[in-house]
């Protein structure tokens, strides 16, 4: 990794351009934040992120909000860097996949404490498999079998629309209040309880008050690893 932590903001934000430009040209498509921050050596996304605000405040830069591997540079931004546009390497139509972000992990077993889910990565996914696309997907990969039967096994990466309510009988990332805790499981709502029932016949289902749990997003795509 290439360490420019010491540079100066004009500098940096020059070398920036450059990462960019050279990465889309070598890849066909634009970088992710996390990889422009290891590159320039770059202590945290944010502080990256504050950078390409910044170049495309100056007109430097475009991209799509809300969207990965989209940005690319202006005519302005090539002049910065003595470049000129390249038809070498076309950037793919962003609507041959979607960016979605990946979150880490979610427990499918007992619930077992996990990270919040918050994240700067991010998956491609082909948007045909997922009918309607929207910005509120995010991904998970499971860890556990608790959800075997219903075709999501360990190490799957599953696709969520974040939404506060599910229907019962839908599976959904729910998160534990109390327990400060998160699982992947069937929703059955029961009165004032809430049944996370797993599908996995040697496991027992976990009831908990309807006011301790908070659901995160409702299953729409299970991508299976095969091994």
């Amino acid at each position: 990794m290439k360490n420019n932590g010491g540079q100066e903001p004009k500098e940096r934000k020059l070398a920036m351009l450059r990462f960019i430009d050279r990465y889309r040209r070598e890849h066909g498509m634009s970088p992710t934040v996390r990889e422009i921050g290891e590159h320039l050596g770059l202590l945290s996304t944010s502080h990256c992120d504050y950078y390409l605000r910044k170049l495309e405040e100056e007109g430097l830069i475009e991209r799509q909000p809300k969207r990965a591997r989209t940005i690319r540079l202006t005519e302005a931004g090539l002049q910065a860097i003595g470049g000129v546009a390249q038809e070498s390497a076309p950037v793919p139509a962003m609507d041959e996949r979607v960016a979605v972000p990946f979150l880490g992990y979610i427990v499918a077993s007992e619930p077992l404490p996990v990270e919040p889910l918050v994240g700067d990565e991010t998956i491609e996914i082909n948007p045909a498999l997922l009918g309607t696309v929207d910005d509120g997907l995010f991904a998970l990969r499971v860890r556990g079998h608790s959800m075997i039967d219903a075709l999501i096994g360990d190490g799957d990466l599953v696709l969520f629309r974040h939404q506060e309510r599910v229907e019962n009988g839908e599976m959904a990332a729910v998160w534990i209040v109390d327990r400060q805790e998160t699982t992947l499981k069937r929703i059955y709502w029961e009165g004032e309880r809430v049944r996370l029932q797993p599908a996995n016949p040697t496991m027992a289902p976990i009831y908990e008050e309807a006011d301790n749990i908070r659901i995160q997003g409702k299953v729409v795509l299970v991508v299976r690893r095969l091994d």
